[in-house]
């Protein structure tokens, strides 16, 4: 299925992005993709090295009459997000991705594809192992667990780095050059769960809410994409007394606005009719108001085996009442940069298994102390349902500088090459340069790519022609690196 993907152009970094995507890459479990790029770069016979949490560094001299220009980074992270659906049969911890192509686009069966940052790490791969290339001097960065904490990124040491810019190679719009971005934090509720015998005469159902976009929970805030999570809340509200509930799994990774959640509850066998009745009304109200935007959006309701407990009453309403409360989405837009969103949280992850109930979130913001303040609401949300909640995984935001002579550069060679004028902005996302400008605060840095649409989601694509473009673009961008 891979193979039509070696043959598209630039052959170099499609062959470097189907080898990557053969290796399981899964954030927090990168041995197997750190050891790959490591026998790269020694194949390669370029200086290659390991820092102490992971981080791989390849480095390659200036080519001729470049030695004189400003040495560079060039910067990507190695993990990717794994999801897929749940139709979808695949171990990601023994399987490579499995590609097609789809007109203009690359596609993965069922699952994410990868490009979210496999794209820009084979964009680096191609240029390590080009012959004719013209370029300064290289360090090649590849950055561990970007997706779940950016540890690599936060445990990077100085003094490991000679660039004076770095080009990071993770924006998914071949239009923009990003000069800034939100930084975040997880959030984490987390308590033991009361149980009580189920009563009699009862029946069981599973409840599942299903089939929404999905998506990036910073890029894709302000799209309004449904959570799972937190319809399915509306609908045991909605439900009250008449249903008892035994356990609950919506949801995913934090970085990832939730497609799915099953909720299995219990009820007296003569209110069955009026829990069907209700939920095919919330059902009709759900799709009403995300026609738009979730248009595959279902949900089913089915018999199940009858379970021994539920949920005590009284923590039932507690945690339902919480979830309710707990912001979702954009929280405050910015008002110094149109459209931009200045603050928002992402409910991830709801989960009462094995008598404990987990709640996870991500809240990101532009600004710090706004960043603080909503985690702390959320905070006090779940600390009103009796939970203990911890924050962790803190990383800061990116402050753009639109006076840059990298900026500068790559937007006159994009006007030159494109006969169009590229958008300079920040994203609400987190990007690795806020937390890499900190051991190098003179570093000049900068975010560009190719145009990639559904990352973290098993709708993630990437368009081919943007690919090409992209590449035409970085070639160019170093063979006029700016001294600074």
């Amino acid at each position: 299925m891979s193979q039509s993907i070696r043959e598209l152009s630039p052959k170099s970094v499609w062959n470097h992005f189907a080898d990557l995507n053969a290796v399981p890459r899964p954030s927090k479990k990168e041995e197997r993709v750190i050891q790959f790029m490591v026998d790269f770069g020694k194949s390669l016979g370029l200086p290659t090295e390991v820092d102490h949490i992971g981080n791989v560094f390849i480095r390659k001299p200036a080519t001729p009459g470049m030695e004189g220009r400003t040495p560079v980074v060039l910067q990507a992270h190695l993990d990717m997000v794994h999801q897929k659906n749940n139709s979808t049969n695949f171990d990601f911890e023994s399987e490579g991705i499995k590609m097609y192509v789809d007109g203009d686009w690359v596609k993965a069966d069922g699952t994410t594809l990868g490009a979210d940052n496999g794209i820009g790490v084979a964009f680096i791969m191609a240029m390590l192992s080009s012959t004719d290339i013209p370029h300064p001097a290289i360090d090649a960065l590849f950055t561990i667990d970007e997706e779940t904490g950016m540890t690599g990124a936060l445990e990077l040491k100085g003094g490991m780095l000679n660039g004076k810019i770095l080009l990071n190679i993770d924006t998914e719009d071949d239009d923009e050059l990003t000069i800034g971005c939100a930084g975040g934090i997880d959030v984490t509720a987390e308590c033991e769960v009361p149980f009580v015998a189920v009563p009699a005469d009862s029946a069981a159902l599973e409840i599942s809410v299903k089939g929404l976009s999905g998506g990036h929970s910073g890029m894709d805030i302000h799209k309004g994409l449904g959570n799972a999570n937190k319809l399915m809340n509306r609908i045991l509200d909605a439900l009250g007394a008449s249903i008892y509930l035994n356990s609950i799994n919506g949801g995913g990774l934090r970085n990832a606005i939730p497609r799915e959640s099953v909720a299995k509850v219990v009820l007296l066998s003569s209110d069955m009719k009026v829990v069907q009745d209700k939920i095919l009304e919330l059902t009709k109200t759900f799709k009403a108001e995300h026609q738009s935007t979730d248009p595959e959006l279902t949900i089913t309701v089915e018999h199940t085996d009858l379970p021994e407990t539920v949920v005590a009453d009284d923590f039932k309403e507690k945690f339902i009442s919480a979830v309710y409360a707990c912001p979702n989405g954009i929280y405050r837009m910015s008002p110094d940069i149109a459209g931009l969103v200045q603050t928002s949280n992402n409910l991830a992850r709801v989960v009462i298994e094995s008598g404990k109930l987990t709640v996870m979130c991500l809240t990101r913001s532009a600004v710090e102390s706004e960043k603080h303040d909503l985690a702390r609401a959320i905070t006090r949300t779940f600390e009103s349902a009796g939970a203990s909640v911890s924050l962790s995984g803190n990383y800061p935001g990116w402050t753009p500088n639109p006076k840059s002579a990298i900026l500068t550069t790559m937007r006159n060679l994009y006007v030159e090459m494109f006969n169009d004028q590229p958008k300079v902005a920040a994203c609400h996302a987190g990007l690795e340069c806020g937390i890499l400008g900190t051991n190098y605060p003179e570093m000049e840095l900068i975010s560009f790519g190719p145009n990639i649409r559904g990352a973290h989601s098993p709708d993630e694509k990437c368009q081919i022609s943007s690919v090409q473009k992209s590449w035409d673009f970085f070639l160019k961008t170093l063979e006029n690196i700016p001294n600074v």
